[in-house]
């Protein structure tokens, strides 16, 4: 298992859609110096060892098209679990994974990747279609009310440190297109931490004619963004999977533009990410 060690993880279902991920996946591996793992994931001891074969095979063709050789894993268990006991088992440096929007019967995608995403330490990037390109550089970062927002900008950070990011500070407004003092306060914070460590940026504020995330989607699809950063809420309840928490929104938005999900934690400081607010 050494040789899995801070992989990029990509969950791995053999759908016809999984290889946009395994495509992001190898875009941020040659940037980040990392191997990636495919993780498949079955429901009975007696299914792992055809998996692998199958996986292995996957892995040998993925290898021919882009020109990277994966790993492959297969364990038992789910999906809401044991994608987060294998990337922190292998102290991941990221996890991959495909979703298929907000379609149809598919609408309940949002919802499942969202509960698949909380709770785990290590930041998911969920995508829909292949990369457009090979980097990830105008980066879409919604500002609200929440502390949480505090916690995100180590990751636009790290992000900045293997691309030429522009960071979209995008923020919430009032009805009224005043903005609320702990939103402007968030918003100051923002942007001194970019200042400090010479990040571009752009500061915009929404219209507030639609729900917050509703224009963070828009904005990202009107200025052809690379990447969205979000961050699930803390404490995140039952019901809010059922209504529909504006991150699964997010994740699942229309626009398929790329989003990098982070729990909210305390330990920042397991790959260099973190510091005190």
């Amino acid at each position: 298992m050494e040789s899995l060690m801070h992989s990029i993880l990509v969950p791995y279902d053999f759908s016809d859609t999984v290889f946009n991920a395994v495509q992001h996946a190898v875009n941020l591996s040659r940037v980040l110096n990392t191997n990636i793992t495919l993780l498949h994931i079955v429901k009975k001891e007696s299914e792992i060892s055809p998996a692998e074969e199958n996986l292995r095979k996957e892995a040998k063709d993925i290898e021919k098209k882009l020109n990277v050789k994966p790993e492959i894993l297969v364990k038992e268990g789910t999906i809401f679990k044991t994608i987060n006991e294998v990337s922190e088992e292998l102290e991941c440096a990221m996890v991959v994974m495909v979703t298929h929007g907000m379609r149809g019967m598919q609408k309940l995608t949002g919802s499942w990747a969202l509960k698949v995403i909380v709770g785990s330490r290590v930041p998911f990037l969920v995508v829909q279609e292949p990369p457009q390109k090979d980097d990830y550089t105008k980066i879409v970062f919604p500002v609200d009310f929440k502390s949480e927002n505090k916690e995100k900008l180590r990751w636009a950070e790290y992000m900045s440190r293997y691309f030429k990011t522009k960071i979209y500070l995008f923020s919430d407004t009032a009805r009224d297109g005043s903005v609320d003092s702990r939103t402007k306060a968030n918003v100051v914070f923002c942007k001194n931490f970019l200042e400090e460590k010479n990040i571009d940026y752009e500061l915009v504020l929404a219209k507030h004619k639609a729900p917050f995330s509703e224009e963070t989607i828009e904005f990202a699809k009107e200025n052809n963004a690379d990447l969205i950063i979000i961050m699930t809420t803390r404490d995140i309840a039952f019901h809010d999977y059922i209504l529909g928490a504006h991150e699964q929104y997010i994740i699942a938005n229309s626009a398929k533009v790329p989003v990098m999900v982070i729990n909210p934690r305390t330990d920042l400081m397991k790959y260099g990410y973190g510091g005190s607010f």
